[in-house]
């Protein structure tokens, strides 16, 4: 079969392309399929994991005059700047969480929804564990709501503690 466009090369490129249920097909050879705008060739991914960590870090932080600075935060060990880790998103040694500590929470928080690692829980055996979670997690919340001064949500608060706590010592169902 003869490429469709310049009807001298076999086809060696076949694309279906179905759109809103229209069914079209393409038999083209490596020279003119090269040339459609609409296909890529190149193997590398269209999503790249550290375009989006780099995005996330863009989002929220300062302005021009503290870019520059920002730039100038490096890592003592690895020598890794910040704006190199905004690019590809990966830090360079243990020593890194050290050197752009300051930054790192409001990241982490943004990537996972919290800064620190809680891991993963079975689902048929961890009940108890997310109740018990989800209980520090309540207790965490009272502490702010008391700083805040906020004392009606830290009274329902406690209350829903002291519901909890009795429920965990009780020895009745978790969950």
């Amino acid at each position: 079969m003869l490429c469709q466009e310049c009807q001298q090369n076999p086809a060696t490129v076949h694309i279906t392309k179905i759109v809103n249920g229209k069914k079209t097909e393409m038999h083209l050879c490596e020279t003119c399929a090269r040339k459609k705008e609409e296909l890529d060739f190149s193997f590398e991914p269209q999503f790249a994991l550290q375009n989006l960590f780099g995005s996330l870090l863009h989002d929220g932080l300062p302005k021009a005059g503290e870019k520059i600075s920002l730039s100038r935060i490096q890592c003592p060990n690895c020598g890794l700047t910040f704006a190199q880790f905004r690019q590809i998103g990966r830090l360079g040694c243990s020593e890194c969480f050290s050197a752009f500590g300051d930054r790192l929470p409001l990241l982490l928080r943004r990537i996972h929804g919290s800064s620190s690692h809680v891991g993963k829980i079975p689902g048929r055996t961890g009940s108890e564990v997310k109740f018990k979670r989800e209980l520090a997690g309540l207790k965490e919340q009272l502490k702010i709501e008391v700083e805040r001064e906020n004392f009606e949500e830290a009274a329902r608060l406690r209350d829903q503690i002291k519901a909890m706590e009795g429920q965990l010592e009780g020895g009745g169902q978790v969950g």
